[in-house]
C-alpha cells in the first residue's frame, strides 16, 4: 500500500484545497451562464431538446 515519505505542509495542502474549490466556483459560474443563455434563446454552440409539443397537438 503506498504511503507518503513525508508530511505534507499545511501550504501544500491550503494551495490544494484552494485550487480544488476554485475548479468548483468557475463550474458553477459556467453552468449559470449557459442557463441564462438557454432560457434568453440565445445559446450558440450549445444542443438541448426543444419541446415539439406544439407541432403534435396539429
Amino acid at each position: 500500500m503506498a504511503v507518503p515519505k513525508k508530511k505534507t505542509s499545511k501550504g501544500k495542502r491550503n494551495q490544494r484545497h484552494a485550487v480544488w474549490k476554485a475548479k468548483a466556483a468557475d463550474a458553477a459560474q459556467k453552468a449559470l451562464s449557459i442557463g441564462k443563455s438557454v432560457l434568453t434563446g440565445k445559446a450558440q454552440g450549445f444542443v438541448y431538446p426543444i419541446d415539439e409539443e406544439s407541432d403534435s397537438e396539429e
